[in-house]
């Protein structure tokens, strides 16, 4: 039998784990209640339909499903808690988030329809609401390196790029991969260590099939 270089086989065993595994996704779906379950089988029927769209496509499908079926509520009410950063799992149980959940929720579902992760970004913005600015969350999307991103937001539903939100000014932007200052390239540490929130709801949506 033919052995793989070992170069391959380690790029192989990266992608093996960052993989949508459908089967743990919905055996932790199950432990929860009916109307949770529904939702989750919904959701993974959208991953599955996705395969034959381009990441513009899979981007507005995914924005339009967190937004028509997720809605906004503050933490507070939510989890009792100010500050709490749910698994996409944990918001389709409680049937609504706040911006941060909304964001993570959409992120999670494009790296399970093979999006790269590279191309997204959650930004925390100040949103300009009734004249005054307000601490907000969105995902940001990059067709390409160097190109203008796309904002899948709550507040404003419409796929819009970001020069079209004057409304939204970035403070700074992370994913898994790393940290930044604005939407920009300057580099602002690692975000796990950083972002206690961001990594330990990263483990969460991990243990549970993202």
């Amino acid at each position: 039998m033919r052995r793989l270089p070992i170069f391959l086989l380690c790029i192989l065993l990266t992608l093996s784990g960052l993989a949508w595994e459908r089967a743990r996704f919905l055996a932790a779906a199950a432990k929860l209640s009916q109307s949770t379950q529904r939702l989750a089988q919904a959701l993974v029927e959208s991953i599955e339909r996705s395969g034959s769209l381009d990441p513009a496509q899979k981007v507005r499908s995914v924005n339009d499903f967190v937004n028509g079926r997720l809605e906004w509520t503050d933490d507070q009410t939510v989890w009792g808690m100010v500050d709490y950063w749910a698994s996409p799992l944990e918001t389709l149980d409680k049937g609504r988030g706040d911006c941060e959940d909304l964001a993570m929720a959409k992120y999670f579902m494009l790296l399970a329809e093979g999006v790269p992760e590279s191309s997204l970004r959650m930004v925390y913005v100040r949103a300009q609401l009734d004249g005054r600015p307000q601490a907000h969350m969105v995902l940001a999307w990059y067709p390409t390196p160097q190109s203008e991103p796309w904002i899948l937001d709550n507040l404003d539903p419409v796929l819009k790029k970001a020069s079209d939100r004057p409304d939204l000014a970035p403070v700074f932007s992370f994913n898994a991969e790393g940290l930044w200052q604005g939407v920009g390239a300057t580099t602002a540490g690692n975000p796990l260590a950083r972002l206690s929130v961001w990594r330990d709801a990263l483990a969460r949506a991990r243990e549970q099939g993202f």
